[in-house]
């Protein structure tokens, strides 16, 4: 390891010493001092996308419903759903589900440790599977999100444009600690955050970059006011179009019908059971 690489670890260390979110709820070990492995599967899927603030109340209250592999697996989607209802991209809720039923029937309630099989599990993508494996297992696999991209091209790509992941994965390689790659990430995310606030999201230079489209007036904020009358109850067309008023409520309830997310049955939709 560089002179160089020494240094940023030392300023990425101290800063997660100072300032890291120490008391995060999927952080916190088990009283024998191992990680929860579902506890961590939950928390990565409802922070795809979503930030911290917005998932930590409802973390909490959706592992009270659903404490184990086989309390969500067991539950009815509708169920799980109106849990999820707040977060947005209620597709997640169903992917959890279903892994959750996967990890039952496949691994007999245990999450597996290996990034194969972890991709193999519904909405669980290479990078998902890597933090799993990193906070789960205490792995040190490469895994790359918008926090990380932006604490490495700060400090080693400040000059370019367009940086590809694979570029940022070879310095990420040289600077992973293998004895602590867990504690590593959450001080790559806290510093990451930092950076955001203080600096602006530099991952703006990456190739990866997605500028995430306006909630206000999208078909997200339809879809999620859909589920949110569903979860009332069973709402008759007429019903949903007198609360709704957008031309693009057919093909949303079009698309949620698809996803198995909405059902329709006796003239009126409501949430899959």
């Amino acid at each position: 390891m560089t002179k160089t690489d020494q240094t940023f670890q030392q300023i990425v260390w101290e800063y997660y010493h100072r300032h890291g979110r120490h008391d995060l709820p999927w952080r916190l070990p088990d009283p024998d001092g191992a990680y929860n492995s579902y506890h961590i599967l939950v928390s990565e899927i409802m922070l795809q996308q979503t930030q911290v603030p917005r998932v930590l109340p409802k973390y909490q209250t959706f592992l009270q419903t659903f404490p184990d592999f086989s309390a969500l697996a067991t539950a009815p989607l509708s169920d799980v759903l109106m849990r999820w209802s707040g977060l947005g991209y209620n597709r997640r809720a169903k992917f959890l589900w279903q892994a959750a039923g996967a990890v039952m029937e496949r691994y007999s309630g245990r999450l597996p440790d290996n990034p194969a099989d972890l991709v193999a599990l519904p909405g669980i993508g290479p990078n998902t599977a890597g933090a799993i494996m990193a906070y789960a297992f205490n792995r040190p696999v490469l895994f790359i999100e918008t926090n990380i991209r932006t604490v490495y091209i700060h400090h080693f790509f400040a000059d370019r444009t367009g940086i590809a992941d694979k570029d940022i994965a070879a310095v990420l390689q040289e600077t992973l600690p293998a004895d602590n790659p867990r504690q590593w990430y959450w001080a790559l995310m806290d510093y990451g955050t930092h950076l955001k606030q203080t600096v602006g999201n530099v991952s703006r230079a990456s190739k990866s970059y997605v500028k995430q489209s306006k909630f206000q007036g999208s078909r997200r904020q339809i879809r999620g006011q859909v589920l949110k009358l569903l979860a009332g109850g069973p709402h008759a067309l007429q019903s949903l179009t007198g609360s709704i008023s957008d031309d693009r409520l057919t093909g949303v309830l079009n698309d949620l019908e698809k996803e198995g997310l909405i059902m329709f049955s006796g003239n009126a939709y409501q949430l899959r059971a």
